[in-house]
Order: structure tokens, then C-alpha cells, then sequence
């Protein structure tokens, strides 16, 4: 028989709480196995909502979520998909525990390093002091914390690995590299909410979300079919990225390739990060595949 797709939701709808309006409206979408698919539309339409109803975080009033042919909320979906939200989190200890955190078998350093050279975290790594040295979450921009968590994304044994704009402090460079190195995963799937022209058009194809309105298809397919895509494509600046006003600036102090902006305080130990989204949006709360429900704001 044929293998069932990466991903497979059909006729989901959800909203936050029994009378508000509906978030995601009757969306059904098929993602094949080694597809790469991008997320775009306007702030707080719901495309992080999409992002915890794939990861199992939220249920559907409606429809339902299959990843790799399992229900998205049953126990065996949980190993086979990775969410990285914005806010990366890192905790206190060694880099190579921060790393190897998803996986329950011994990393070889090998693979360790073969992997930070893939993502692009292979000079934050040895400017921390290699693998062995210890991580404080603090010090760390939120970009390079975006590099660890992309770089213990793709050290997992998951599949399908979901970025929730985890490269908006990257620059566009650094963002590149690091799709690119989920997209060339073998077997892997991806998608990607994404901030940027350049990243959406990396994508096999792309879904447009505009209130209970959705769209699928290629770059091409969608500037001629949506206004809205034309619009955000504008906004977002020249195709390649670089001088778009979303991008952030990249500086010859910034050897890292990221966005050294301080980011807030993560807490050392004591859990999983909460992801800060807009109102009406998800909590991305233990993001780590654990398969947790949140709240909503």
C-alpha cells in the first residue's frame, strides 16, 4: 500500500473558546513526505495556530490532524514532529546537552558537528568553547538561541520539523542555511511559518492565510491567484531578502550571522519556555514534542 503523506488535515476548523469566531475555517491540506511547505499571511491570522494544531498543542473543534498517517494527538504522532517556535529555548548546562536533548540514544560528536555545520551554528558552538562547554541562556542573543534549537531540531529523529518563524532573528543568509539543511534532511518534511519573501519561495509551495480563507500554491501560482500574496510579497521587499524591511541588519560585528538583539531571560531549569505570540494566539508551552496542551491567551 501507498505510504500515508507527512501531513494531512482534513476539514479543520478551531477557534478559541465555544462563541469566538473561528481561527482556522474548514482547512483541509495534504503535505507529501520530503515536501516543503511555507505559511504566510498577515500577523495574527493564525498561522502559529496552525503551527500547534499540526503539533498536537491545540485540538480542533472539527476535522482532524494526521501526521505520517497517526492522529496528531495520539502518542506515536509525538515522535514524529519537532516544533521550533520563536522564542528558542535553551537551557543551563553543556552545549552538548542543550544539543542532544531530543535524542534518547548517545550523539556521537561527529553528528553533533556535522549537524551545527548544516544549520550554520558551527561558529556560535566554538565560540562558546566547543561541545563541552556550559551554556548560559542569559548571555545569549536571541539568534544564538535560535541556532541551538534549529541545530537540536534537526539532531531528532522527527521527521517533520515545524518552524514557527524560529529564523526571525537570523539574518537572511543565516536563514537560508538553515532551511536548507531541514529541507535536505532525508526523509525529513518541513514547514515553515514564514517572515520573509526569500523563505516562502524556497518552499515547494505555499499557503496563504487570510481569516477563514486559505490558498495553496506555487510563488508564481500565487501572484497571479492572491492579492493578499502580492501584497505581503511587496511589503516583504525584494526577492531576494536581503534589503526587505523585515530583514534585520547584519553587521561586521555580528560574525555569527545573527540578529544580536538581547532577548528576555529564559529560566535556566525549570521546564519549557513559553513562546510569546500575539493576542489570540497559542502559548507554544513545551515545545520540545512532548505533545502538552496549552492555553490560549
Amino acid at each position: 500500500p501507498d505510504e500515508p503523506p507527512a501531513l494531512h488535515l482534513s476539514s479543520v476548523t478551531f477557534a478559541y473558546g465555544p462563541g469566538a469566531e473561528p481561527v482556522v475555517r474548514d482547512l483541509s491540506l495534504t503535505v507529501p513526505r520530503g515536501g516543503h511547505l511555507a505559511v504566510v499571511g498577515p500577523s495574527g491570522i493564525g498561522k502559529s495556530t496552525l503551527a500547534g494544531l499540526v503539533a498536537g498543542m491545540l485540538t480542533p473543534g472539527e476535522g482532524s490532524v494526521w501526521v505520517d498517517g497517526r492522529s496528531v494527538r495520539g502518542q506515536e504522532a509525538v515522535a514524529r514532529r519537532v516544533l521550533i517556535p520563536q522564542e528558542a529555548y535553551v537551557f543551563t548546562g553543556s552545549v552538548r546537552e542543550n544539543l542532544a536533548y531530543l535524542r534518547a540514544d548517545a550523539v556521537p560528536d561527529a553528528e553533533l558537528a556535522a549537524a551545527t555545520r548544516a544549520v550554520g551554528s558551527d561558529a556560535l558552538i566554538e565560540r562558546l568553547g566547543g561541545l563541552a562547554a556550559s551554556v548560559d541562556p542569559a548571555v545569549l542573543s536571541a539568534g544564538e538561541r535560535q541556532l541551538m534549537a534549529l541545530t537540536r531540531a534537526h539532531l531528532s529523529y522527527a521527521p517533520l520539523a515545524l518552524l514557527d518563524e524560529a529564523t526571525c532573528h537570523l539574518d537572511p543568509v543565516a536563514e537560508a542555511r538553515a532551511e536548507r539543511a531541514f529541507a535536505a534532511r532525508p526523509g525529513g518534511t518541513l514547514v515553515v511559518i514564514a517572515h520573509r519573501i526569500s523563505s516562502a519561495r524556497r518552499a515547494d509551495r505555499i499557503l496563504v492565510m487570510d481569516g477563514p480563507r486559505t490558498l495553496c500554491g506555487s510563488h508564481a501560482e500565487l501572484v497571479e491567484r492572491s492579492e493578499l500574496y502580492r501584497d505581503l510579497a511587496g511589503n516583504w521587499g525584494p526577492a531576494n531578502g536581503i534589503n526587505g524591511t523585515s530583514d534585520p541588519a547584519l553587521t561586521a560585528r555580528d560574525p555569527d550571522r545573527v540578529d544580536p538583539v538581547a532577548g528576555p531571560r529564559l529560566a535556566g531549569d525549570g521546564g519549557h519556555v513559553v513562546a510569546h505570540r500575539p493576542v489570540g494566539q497559542m502559548q507554544a508551552v513545551r515545545y520540545l514534542g512532548d505533545g502538552s496542551a496549552p492555553g490560549g491567551e
